[in-house]
């Protein structure tokens, strides 16, 4: 039997539920399963890139993708979503912690406290709501969780300005590993992956102030800052990745911290 085939069978009859669903690594990641068998509830903000992506997904297979309007800081919409995903497909069986923004970029002591919030309240709040109420699905066979982290806040600390995505990061990595050990008696895995520079639409949800240039200090790669590659990564080097740690290959690794950057935090 070819690797092929195997791959295209590889999550047949189980369940992804994805959060940030519409582009970027969510995207990638909800194609890649759906195409190895598995349905998958796209978790985002209805608009035209997640139609895009439920329809993109339901031509490769009828009925595989059903996009969910779901702000993942909200616990409301989060728990609705997630019964809906049950009671639609059956149950729960992987969950791709994905979204996340970067937020405002700026020196501290000029970021306002609500803007410091919002980025928590999505990158860390939202991952918390994500697997508060899709544990007890997936309690009922066992499962898989991926978060998206960054090198940012873990690896690397050159982003000026991103002190509140840097903390909302380094917070995932630690969630997981607590997740990883408390919920391993039900065989639920849990890693973290970390991404450097990825081709996505994150930038959208970047707001430079002005007081940030007074903080930045240069830092400059003349060969480039990934050494592996010419340029940022793709979105779909990151679904092999996920598509790996929600399989049966990897059943025996949870509580992991995967950096999947082309060696860029290693100039650092």
């Amino acid at each position: 039997m070819s690797e092929e085939h195997i791959n295209t069978k590889r999550f047949v009859g189980q369940t992804a539920i994805i959060t940030g669903a519409g582009s970027g690594i969510g995207k990638a990641s909800a194609i890649k399963l759906a195409q190895q068998g598995a349905n998958v509830a796209l978790f985002d903000l209805l608009n035209d890139r997640t139609t895009d992506t439920e329809q993109e997904i339901n031509r490769i297979r009828e009925g595989a993708a059903r996009a969910f309007d779901v702000d993942t800081s909200n616990a409301e919409r989060v728990e609705k979503a997630v019964l809906e995903t049950v009671e639609l497909f059956g149950g729960v069986d992987i969950v791709f912690a994905n979204a996340g923004i970067n937020g405002v970029l700026s020196p501290i002591e000029e970021m306002d406290f609500e803007d410091w919030q919002q980025t928590l309240r999505v990158n860390l709040n939202g991952t918390f709501l994500t697997l508060k109420y899709t544990i007890p699905h997936l309690k009922k066979n066992g499962g898989s969780v991926i978060i998206t982290s960054s090198i940012n806040g873990n690896r690397t600390f050159s982003s000026f300005g991103m002190s509140a995505y840097s903390t909302s990061k380094a917070g995932q990595v630690a969630f997981t590993k607590m997740a990883a050990l408390e919920l391993a008696r039900y065989k639920i895995r849990v890693n973290v992956i970390c991404p450097g520079s990825i081709s996505t639409n994150i930038d959208q949800s970047t707001e430079k102030t002005e007081e940030l240039k007074d903080i930045i200090i240069p830092v400059q790669f003349p060969e480039g800052s990934q050494p592996l590659a010419d340029g940022p990564g793709d979105s779909r080097q990151v679904a092999d990745l996920v598509s790996f740690l929600a399989s049966k290959e990897a059943s025996h690794i949870t509580g992991a911290e995967i950096i999947i950057d082309g060696a860029e935090s290693l100039l650092c």
